[in-house]
């Protein structure tokens, strides 16, 4: 039996599931103590959470991230927010002319308005180390053949703590064979892949949220040390079959 595709939500109800998410996040804001006194503000565009504004520490921004990504219909929860007074390296990879966030640092294996620095996103990214808070792989994964090895080079050069965010089209909707420059097709499985089971020494993730619109795959996934042990079956089955 062939499976029916997912069909994308509408654009009147993402706009009434952000009015839900809004107000959902109010009432938490409202009664969660936590909450209280943090200079973060949070915007729901259809169905993503963004985060702005400034927190005294990591483990404030972690909060703030782990109670947004909980509510009901949230995709994703991306950011860009200061912490104890340092702004964010944010690192849009792939961006052509149109960053995330007009300011973050803009990669690209073309030239563009918004490039900041060309490069190829196949090989080595020109970024040292545990440099980086917050990586954007929107809408790339797909034009790559094999993009393993630039998770990999996210997970160097991301600080710990920091944040890849994955937008890719989901393989059930036309979107994904559409353009033909499109050479992989993805679906949240993959990203449990990506941070499940892998060879001693490979670099591994953390899902913080992962989930499927029907049209596209997001996720928001962070760096794992060397050491650490492998990710619960339990935390695993809140994303992925």
């Amino acid at each position: 039996m062939v499976a029916l595709a997912q069909a994308p939500p509408s654009a009147e109800r993402l706009r009434a599931l952000d009015g839900f998410l809004e107000a959902a996040w109010a009432e938490q804001a409202h009664h969660d103590e936590r909450l209280r006194g943090l200079g973060v503000e949070v915007r729901f565009d259809r169905g993503v959470a963004h985060l702005s504004g400034e927190v005294p520490g990591p483990e404030q921004l972690r909060l703030v991230r782990e109670l947004v990504g909980r509510l009901a219909g949230v995709y994703g929860v991306w950011g860009r927010v200061r912490v104890a007074g340092r702004d964010p390296v944010v690192v849009d990879l792939g961006c052509g002319g149109q960053k995330q966030y007009p300011t973050n640092l803009g990669l690209d294996i073309f030239p563009a308005p918004g490039v900041d620095a060309v490069a190829d996103l196949s090989g080595s990214l020109p970024l040292a180390d545990h440099s980086v808070d917050v990586i954007f792989t929107v809408h790339i994964l797909e034009h790559l053949i094999d993009f393993l090895p630039l998770v990999d080079e996210c997970h160097r050069v991301l600080r710990p703590g920091g944040v890849l965010h994955v937008m890719s089209p989901w393989w059930g909707h036309v979107n994904a064979v559409a353009d033909p420059t499109h050479v992989r097709l993805l679906d949240v499985q993959t990203i449990k892949g990506v941070c499940g089971q892998r060879p001693p020494g490979t670099p591994r993730w953390f899902p913080l949220h992962a989930g499927c619109d029907g049209a596209s795959i997001f996720a928001d996934l962070t760096p794992l040390p060397a050491d650490a042990p492998q990710v619960s079956p339990a935390h695993l089955a809140r994303f992925f079959d």
